[in-house]
């Protein structure tokens, strides 16, 4: 089992910070890199508890999907989705929103077993980790510069 923490710091508060996060358009919209798109449950606005969606992304020059169901819910503060399908044995991401300097410390921990056995670890090892803390820094950044009013991804 893997886990990975990154925090960012969004200078809006932890309210709208929430809802940002769980607004699926602007999450593909953010993770743009891999091309990522809702193609079942819940494509538009915002996803919330017992809900599922399905995203389809390329990761690793593979066309991949992962649907992921939140199982936990506290306005505005947590939220939780885990996977229901997808490629690896299990992943859990943990969203928390803390308000702090006038603004909200955005805080995900992704919890996850790779597949295969000691191979699965080795991938761990020798890239996922990288890749996983690469793709969600990103995430990040382009949300917090969506939040800010620097960027418009949607658009």
């Amino acid at each position: 089992m893997q886990t990975l923490i990154v925090e960012t710091h969004i200078n809006i508060s932890h309210e709208q910070c929430f809802d940002l996060a769980r607004d699926i358009p602007l999450h593909c919209a953010t993770a743009v890199d891999t091309g990522e798109h809702a193609i079942d449950g819940v494509t538009e606005g915002l996803i919330g508890l017992g809900e599922s969606v399905t995203f389809e992304a390329v990761h690793f020059g593979i066309r991949q999907r992962l649907t992921a169901k939140v199982v936990e819910f506290e306005f505005p503060v947590r939220f939780v989705d885990e996977m229901t399908q997808g490629a690896f044995k299990s992943l859990r991401h943990i969203h928390e929103f803390t308000p702090q300097d006038g603004g909200t410390l955005m805080r995900d921990t992704l919890i996850w077993t790779s597949p295969l056995g000691i191979i699965g670890r080795i991938a761990d090892c020798l890239f996922l980790i990288r890749h996983m803390k690469k793709f969600l820094m990103k995430r990040n950044a382009n949300l917090k510069a969506y939040a800010e009013g620097l960027i418009d991804p949607i658009n």
